[in-house]
C-alpha cells in the first residue's frame, strides 16, 4: 500500500495475514476490529503497491496466490521479530495469535497430547490450536501441518527436529483374559494366545511392526490401524497386544505380560519446517510440548 511519499505501509501486511488465518474477508474484519471494506480496500492498495495478485477471489473464500503464499509468509516473520521484541524488551509472554496444528500419532496424540494442550488453549485464547490425531506421515513442506510428532527422522527436506524422548512398550492383556487363558511363562507359551496387533499393509512405519520382535511365531487375529482401537480389544479381553506403557498404566484391568522378559523402545522425535520452526506461534507451542513431555518422562517408562 502506498502513501504520499510512496513507501509501503507495513500495517497492510496484517489484513493478509488476518485473511489466511480467518479464512475470509468477514473473518479477518472481525479480527482486526474494523469492517469488510476495510479489509478490502488495505489488501487491493497492498496489491497494487506490489504489482501483484495475492489472492483468487472466489465463492468458497479468499485462497492464496503463490505470490500471495510469499508475502503471507514475509508477514508471519516479520510478526515473530515483533513478538521476540515484545518478549525481550516487556519480560512477559507475547500475545499470540492464529492457527497452529500438530499432527500426531493416534495414540500419542489422543491418549496423551490433547488433555494436556487444553491448559495451554486456555492460556492464549485468540491462537487456534489444531491437532490431527491420526496414524499417518505427515508432510511438513506441504503444510499439512506445522508440527510434527513423529517415530523417525526424515533423511532428506527442510525439516528440523529434535529428540521428545524414548518410550517404552510392552505386552498386556486384562486380568479376566488371562484368568480363562493358558498360562503364560515365558515367549513359548505365547503362540497359544490371540493377540491384537496392526494390519501389516497399513503400516506407515516398520517402527510399529512389533510382533515379530516379540516372537516370530505369534500373529495378530484382531488387527486394527488405529491404536485406540486395538487399546479397547485389549481391553474388552480379546487378547494381548503390544502397548505403549504411557496408554496402559491409565487402565489398572490391563496386565503386563512378561514384563522382564519382553520390552520395546521406540522414539518420539518434533519436527518442525525449518521456514516455519521460529514463527512465534509456533515456537511456543513446540516449547510447551516439549517441556509437558520432560514434566511427566516417568510415564512414558511405565512408571
Amino acid at each position: 500500500m502506498l502513501d504520499q511519499g510512496g513507501a509501503i505501509d507495513w500495517d497492510d501486511f496484517r489484513f493478509v495475514l488476518a485473511i489466511v488465518r480467518g479464512g475470509s474477508v468477514s473473518a479477518a474484519a472481525k479480527q482486526l476490529g474494523c469492517d469488510h471494506a476495510t479489509v478490502i480496500r488495505r489488501v487491493d492498495r497492498l496489491e497494487h503497491h506490489l504489482s501483484a495478485k495475492l489472492f483468487d477471489r472466489r465463492k468458497s473464500g479468499y485462497l492464496l496466490t503463490e505470490a500471495g503464499q510469499r508475502v503471507a509468509d514475509s508477514a508471519e516473520a516479520m510478526e515473530s521479530t515483533i513478538v521476540a521484541n515484545q518478549e525481550a524488551v516487556g519480560g512477559s509472554r507475547a500475545h499470540l495469535t492464529g492457527t497452529v496444528r500438530i499432527g500426531a500419532p493416534d495414540g500419542f496424540g489422543s491418549h496423551f497430547l490433547a488433555s494436556r494442550l487444553v491448559a495451554f488453549a486456555e492460556r492464549y485464547p485468540d491462537l487456534d490450536l489444531q491437532l490431527v490425531a491420526t496414524a499417518r506421515l505427515f508432510s511438513l513442506s506441504k503444510r499439512e501441518a506445522d508440527i510434527a510428532i513423529s517415530l523417525t527422522m526424515p533423511k532428506e527436506g527442510r525439516i528440523v527436529g529434535r529428540k521428545l524422548l524414548d518410550y517404552s512398550l510392552g505386552l498386556y492383556a486384562t486380568a479376566a483374559y488371562l484368568e480363562r487363558a493358558p498360562g503364560i511363562a515365558n515367549r513359548h507359551d505365547l503362540q497359544d494366545h490371540r493377540f491384537v496387533g496392526y494390519i501389516e499393509e497399513l503400516l506407515f512405519t516398520p517402527e510399529l511392526d512389533y510382533l515379530p520382535q516379540v516372537s516370530p511365531k505369534i500373529s495378530a487375529k484382531f488387527r486394527s490401524a488405529n491404536l485406540i482401537a486395538q487399546l479397547n480389544a485389549t481391553l474388552s479381553g480379546f487378547g494381548v497386544a503390544v502397548l505403549p506403557h504411557f496408554m496402559a498404566t491409565a487402565h489398572p484391568e490391563l496386565i503386563a505380560v512378561l514384563p522382564n522378559e519382553v520390552s520395546i523402545s521406540r522414539t518420539f522425535w518434533l519436527l518442525m519446517h525449518a521456514d516455519s520452526k521460529d514463527l512465534a506461534r509456533i515456537r511456543a507451542v513446540a516449547d510447551y510440548i516439549y517441556e509437558t513431555v520432560e514434566r511427566e518422562r516417568a510415564l512414558f517408562n511405565g512408571s
